[in-house]
């Protein structure tokens, strides 16, 4: 009988977490982008992350949450304000996992809890289905500059008020 995988556990961001969740970024970006981005704009986009301390200050900046499976960090993401999912990136080791699948969940449920009634993305080509499946409407092609790269992206959009605690009106 196949085992189970474990179910990811969820934390804070702490400050020393910065160069392990840049290296996931990079890993993500490197391993998983390939099909929508070409050499060129992977390079752009992970060379974001070269300045581990600006990369971990953006990250302490926002609501962060690591992923974690037997307490080795898989995966981020971030809230940046009260309704925007900022970063959500998955070790390529650990996808499929279910890892972005519990990082989106917690994000939700903080959002709603700090009052937002819908959570926008600026969702990566190859992040478009995963964000669907969870009831994300696109909302807007964009095209931003990134180290000198063009990089494709969509902002999607999905209602909280379905998700709202019981009793709590939006």
């Amino acid at each position: 009988m196949p085992q189970a995988l474990p179910k990811p556990a969820l934390r804070p961001f702490l400050a020393a977490d910065g160069p392990i969740l840049a290296a996931i970024f990079v890993a993500a970006i490197e391993e998983l982008t390939g099909d929508d981005y070409s050499e060129a704009q992977q390079e752009a986009w992970a060379a974001t992350a070269d300045d581990e301390e600006a990369f971990g200050k953006r990250l302490a900046d926002e609501l962060t949450l690591i992923a974690t499976l037997q307490n080795s960090p898989v995966g981020f993401a971030s809230l940046k304000g009260k309704d925007h999912i900022d970063m959500l990136y998955v070790h390529p080791g650990a996808a499929g996992q279910g890892v972005a699948s519990a990082l989106c969940d917690a994000l939700e449920k903080l959002a709603g809890a700090r009052g937002a009634t819908s959570l926008t993305v600026d969702a990566s080509d190859n992040a478009q289905g995963f964000f669907a499946k969870r009831g994300y409407i696109a909302r807007q092609r964009n095209s931003v500059t990134v180290n000198g790269e063009w990089l494709a992206n969509t902002t999607m959009q999905k209602s909280l008020k379905d998700s709202a605690a019981p009793g709590v009106q939006p």
